[in-house]
């Protein structure tokens, strides 16, 4: 049996192409190689790899997710969080905002690409969770839809 190798930037990309293709959970299991990602959901943010030394390993940081009312929004990459298009902008959304399936909710900028995410749903903003210009990890909470 072949050995499996996966770099950081694989990983990475099944990450993104989970999120894109809503996909709630991958699991790869081969000889002493093992990986599971989760993707993100309200009672439970995951994404956790072991396997040999010759094999890369990501876990993001590892934070309590306390309670949520509503719809959790996650991030969907690693990145910077932005509120607004540009500095000085008013942003996408704040506390109390109406939004429409498909208005932006945030920027995430990654390796000097920004990624807008949309909102999959109707819905008002609850909470947002992340300061502008924080890091962010992929699957992070970054607001609440209600």
């Amino acid at each position: 049996m072949k050995d499996i190798e996966l770099s950081v930037q694989d990983i990475k990309d099944l990450m993104v192409t989970m999120y894109k293709n809503k996909i709630s959970g991958f699991k790869l299991d081969q000889g002493n190689f093992h990986l599971e990602l989760e993707g993100c959901r309200t009672e439970q943010v995951a994404v956790t790899a072991v396997a040999s030394a010759s094999a890369a390993a990501v876990a993001p940081q590892e934070e309590e997710c306390p309670d949520y009312e509503g719809t959790l929004v996650c991030s969907p990459i690693v990145g910077t969080f932005y509120t607004a298009p540009a500095p000085g902008k008013e942003p996408f959304v704040k506390v109390g905002s109406q939004v429409k399936k498909g208005d932006t909710l945030f920027i995430i900028e990654s390796m000097k690409l920004m990624n807008e995410v949309p909102a999959e749903q109707d819905g008002v903003v609850t909470q947002i969770l992340v300061e502008n210009a924080q890091g962010v990890e992929y699957g992070q909470p970054i607001l609440c839809l209600e």
